[in-house]
């Protein structure tokens, strides 16, 4: 499997697991002291590490630390956006649109090297 694959792959588990350990206490826990959400999002945020740190190893063999980032902002939102919708039950906003668009321009730029522009 080429190593950009393997890298989405693993940086999509990782933002799985990093997008519940910031925001699922708000609505999990929210009746706890913020420390025990904190631990508990510690712990979660371990599985987040065991599957970013091999997705950036792997992606820096193929690409730039600045691709590497805008990649990983990107499945940021594209994890949130569902998250934020299905679980938190935030209404839909254009904002995330936007904010998906301006990401858009940052993947071109990061990456026209690539496509040879």
């Amino acid at each position: 499997m080429p190593p950009a694959l393997i890298t989405i792959g693993l940086l999509l588990c990782s933002n799985i697991f990093m997008t519940f350990a910031w925001y699922s206490h708000l609505k999990e826990l929210n009746h706890k002291p913020w420390i025990i959400a904190a631990l508990v999002s510690w712990g979660i945020a371990l599985f987040e590490y065991l599957f970013q740190v091999p997705a950036n190893r792997v992606g820096y063999t193929v690409m730039s630390v600045g691709q590497l980032k805008i990649l990983q902002e990107v499945i940021t939102l594209s994890v949130f956006v569902p998250f934020a919708l299905f679980y938190l039950k935030e209404p839909l906003k254009l904002d995330y649109l936007w904010a998906g668009l301006c990401l858009l321009g940052a993947v071109f730029f990061m990456f026209r090297s690539k496509l040879g522009l």
